[in-house]
């Protein structure tokens, strides 16, 4: 059987070049951008479409619509990322990620901003497929996991820096945050001039054409599962905490942005200085259980709170588990994706991510009709707390027959 591997500049060099880095950086916080920031003005692009039928959840699909998108494009990019290559699907998406959103500034109906929102989701589905790739090609073992922190620090710190922009363009108008998306443009220099194809032997393409590779398919189904499961959660704070803060007398645009990049400043802080001390104690089925008591944590906070710091506070704690969650999904993605399936896998993990953002206002809109706003909030945060108690059983189990082994060895 021949054997099946890929050749790509030394990963030292892709670690030792800064433009290539943040290239890369830049990149992956443009997944943030696409939601975080319009996120502030949806109360007042609700209140102007307010006389369209079925407005109330058709404004927040502006916010979540290309996460559907994402999930049905993601790994056909996937699949064409692994067969042609990653530069090329990179440079497209990126294009259209700019054009895609700057669309939303023209039309004066909901039904085309949604258009270009469902654009803007493609686009999306094939630059972060193509980037998680290219970072499992370009990095790999500790390396690889450093550079996955600070990604995850660079995207909680976009999206504070979003979210603040966005809240302050929201108060001259509702549109004026979608001219941010023209960012994406800035960027294809960059692509252009930084980023590498990594070079392949014949046997690694004709592999990542027919699927001949193993795969830990029956984790990465698990993991898909846990990465949908946690986006339905996360998906709560955009799209539900704007109406929130309103019940509790919270109404500036600014202020809600406020609250959301708090959430993501100590996500940033999380993945930069906790994520890997925790991977290293408590092992990759620790860090879950650990994310999802905290991040259950922050919602039941969230439910409670009767003022805008009692808010922040609970998006702060919130940002903590969430911030050492992400880049803990991506490594672990990577770690159990062979070489020549690094874009499939890429795209079921973008697929599962933004699918569950898509399904959160859809799942969590009719239990707000029926039992109020901050019970979507403290129901979310208990079934976190079940998840973060099976996952420690897990962990618990593991270790004590781990136990009983060696002792039996003694």
């Amino acid at each position: 059987m021949k054997s099946l591997s890929v050749s790509i500049e030394p990963s030292t060099a892709a670690a030792t070049s800064l433009p290539r880095r943040l290239t890369l950086l830049c990149l992956a916080a443009l997944t943030i951008m696409s939601g975080a920031t319009i996120a502030p003005s949806l109360p007042a692009l609700h209140s102007h479409f307010a006389a369209v039928p079925h407005s109330e959840l058709l404004t927040r699909l502006v916010l979540t619509l290309p996460a559907l998108f994402i999930a049905v494009s993601a790994p056909v990019a996937g699949v064409l990322s692994d067969r042609f290559g990653r530069l090329r699907l990179l440079q497209a998406s990126v294009l259209l990620y700019g054009l895609a959103g700057l669309s939303s500034l023209l039309p004066d109906s909901l039904t085309g901003i949604l258009a270009g929102r469902a654009l803007l989701g493609v686009a999306v589905g094939g630059t972060m497929t193509s980037v998680t790739a290219l970072v499992g090609d370009y990095f790999s073992g500790p390396e690889r996991e450093a550079y996955m922190g600070q990604q995850g620090a660079f995207i909680s710190f976009g999206g504070v820096v979003f979210l603040v922009g966005g809240g302050l363009l929201a108060e001259l108008h509702w549109r004026a945050p979608f001219a941010v998306y023209g960012l994406a443009l800035a960027l294809l220099p960059a692509v252009v001039m930084f980023l590498y194809e990594p070079r392949r032997h014949g046997d690694f393409a004709s592999a990542a054409a027919t699927g001949t590779v193993p795969a830990a398919t029956k984790l990465l189904a698990a993991l898909f599962a846990t990465a949908l499961l946690n986006s339905l959660a996360f998906f709560l704070i955009p799209t539900q905490l704007p109406f929130r803060l309103l019940e509790i007398g919270v109404s500036q645009p600014s202020l809600t942005g406020l609250a959301i990049a708090g959430g993501n400043l100590m996500g940033a802080l999380s993945s930069l200085l906790i994520y890997r001390r925790i991977r290293a104690q408590l092992g990759p089925l620790g860090v879950f259980a650990f994310c999802f008591a905290i991040m259950s944590a922050g919602l039941i906070l969230i439910a409670a709170a009767t003022s805008f710091g009692s808010v922040i506070m609970a998006t702060a704690v919130y940002g903590i588990g969430m911030g050492t969650l992400v880049p803990h999904l991506f490594t672990t993605a990577m770690l159990l994706a062979a070489a020549q399936q690094r874009g499939r896998v890429a795209g079921g993990l973008a697929a599962s991510i933004f699918f569950g953002q898509f399904l959160s206002p859809l799942v969590s809109q009719p239990w707000i009709d029926r039992f109020g706003l901050a019970s979507s909030f403290s129901h979310m945060g208990l079934l976190l707390a079940v998840l973060a108690a099976i996952a420690a059983a897990i962990l618990l189990w593991r270790n004590y027959h781990s136990f009983n082994r060696f002792c039996a060895r003694m």
